[in-house]
């Protein structure tokens, strides 16, 4: 059977055209054949997914391919590109070690998300990084309800409220002051965003657990759930939120066996000199 790996750009960074030129090549001279398209695995199985770009086109790639089981092995040409495995410099190398079936998959877990609106009408969708509840009307605030297992926990005026999981710790979570969980704790993560509340703290709840945000009706503003920062769904005054563990993970193909903490050293360019806790340091942190 042709074994056939997809490659997937950001087609608004002119560099990913090189790169997937390079990718393409590669993988040819390995007897894989090549596709852009996802619709083309179909008939014709799609094996693995390289990822040319940043966090934007990797959270792409895992919308498109939600539910195959597809793993996907990023190559950073954007920014931080905390969900790719490898920088730019290894694009060649990358396409022949996913040809070579040369790596680990590492499952993420994701986020189910249902919205009810007043009339009683559910929109349902999914996020890998997060949910985020904001505010439809940037001059407002919204106000909002927050409970947990079907429990109030609170009430407050915000500008939103971001409910992540560990991968997305990292992203918009982070940003907004909410802890960075490690991948494996399997755990979901509920961060305000400028709450006017004394008790409004970034809060860790277990994987089974149902977090809800109701957008109460004497809010000034309704809201909008946006998936990962690309799909909204409208939220009314009286429309509730409900986000729990996801049904499907997304599997990630993993080249190195290198600890999450060496990752956050990298990618956040963390100050590490002059620790002596462990002597083998000295090597990796000149490769930093």
């Amino acid at each position: 059977m042709t074994r056939r790996i997809l490659i997937l750009t950001n087609p608004h960074r002119p560099e990913t055209l090189d790169a997937a030129e390079l990718a393409r090549a590669a993988l040819t001279a390995e007897g894989v054949d090549v596709c852009s398209d996802f619709t083309q695995g179909v008939d014709k199985p799609i094996e693995a997914a390289l990822v040319l770009g940043g966090d934007g086109t990797m959270l792409h790639a895992a919308h498109l391919t939600h539910g195959t089981g597809i793993p996907l092995l990023g190559v950073n040409l954007g920014r931080v590109g905390f969900l790719a495995e490898l920088e730019r410099d290894d694009v060649a190398h990358a396409a022949r070690r996913l040809a070579e079936g040369d790596y680990e998959i590492e499952e993420r877990g994701t986020l189910d998300v249902t919205v009810t609106a007043p009339d009683g009408s559910v929109t349902s969708g999914w996020a890998l990084n997060e949910a985020t509840v904001e505010r439809a009307n940037l001059r407002t605030t919204v106000e909002v309800g927050l409970d947990i297992d079907g429990r109030p926990l609170s009430t407050f005026g915000c500008d939103g409220v971001v409910i992540a999981t560990s991968t997305g710790s990292t992203a918009h979570a982070f940003s907004a002051g909410g802890p960075v969980l490690w991948p494996d704790v399997d755990a979901l993560l509920v961060v305000p965003l400028a709450a006017h509340a004394l008790f409004a703290r970034p809060l860790v709840v277990g994987r089974s657990s149902t977090i809800t945000v109701e957008i109460l009706e004497r809010s000034a503003s309704d809201a909008q759930v946006v998936l990962d920062g690309a799909r909204a769904i409208e939220v009314a005054k009286g429309g509730r939120v409900e986000a729990r563990r996801g049904g499907e993970t997304v599997h990630l193909a993993r080249m190195s066996d290198a600890p999450f903490s060496e990752r956050l050293v990298k990618k956040f360019s963390l100050p590490v000199d002059g620790f002596r806790g462990n002597r083998d340091l000295d090597g990796w942190a000149a490769g930093i």
